[in-house]
């Protein structure tokens, strides 16, 4: 291994956005074990779900797991239903969170569902504030040099008032 003055870098170090191994893995690729593993299988997955369903009927229960979580696999999430104001505007979002709150509070939901249905608020926010903004750039993109020169000098508002 070359010296840092013939290298161009520290000991050990490399620069950062730059990999070590350029020509490394490609992407795609898939690991050795796999490979044998689906080589192996390879026209026998029907008859080894087949044998896993006789055994499963047969009383195994770890057959009949197996079975089962590939009929019908675990849940991530469950459903949550509980009464939620309507989203009208972001100021409205002070009311659904105290809904949440409430109903986290009921036990109807768990706090960790109560904050992903914060996120699912937060994004709509953000989305209708995105909207909003797009529509005031689109209102002064429509005024005139002269009407933008007499708002910027403090002259009467032309512009409609903002919801907030």
């Amino acid at each position: 291994m070359g010296s840092p003055e013939t290298t161009g870098r520290e000991q050990g170090r490399f620069e950062k956005g730059r990999s070590g191994n350029p020509r490394g893995r490609p992407r795609g690729a898939r690991n050795r074990s796999t490979l044998a593993c689906e080589a192996l299988l390879d026209g026998q997955a029907a008859a080894l779900m087949q044998k896993a369903i006789q055994m499963a009927l047969a009383g195994d229960a770890v057959a009949l797991r197996l079975c089962l979580e590939r009929i019908y696999p675990p849940r991530k999430d469950r459903q949550v239903t509980f009464p939620l104001p309507a989203i009208t505007s972001p100021r409205d979002a002070a009311d659904i969170m105290a809904a949440v709150a409430e109903a986290v509070a009921a036990g109807h939901v768990t706090p960790s569902e109560a904050a992903e249905i914060g996120k699912v608020i937060d994004v709509y926010v953000k989305a209708y504030q995105t909207a909003e903004m797009d529509d005031r750039v689109a209102c002064v993109d429509q005024l005139s040099t002269e009407e933008l020169m007499r708002i910027a000098s403090g002259g009467p508002r032309l512009l409609p008032p903002t919801r907030r």
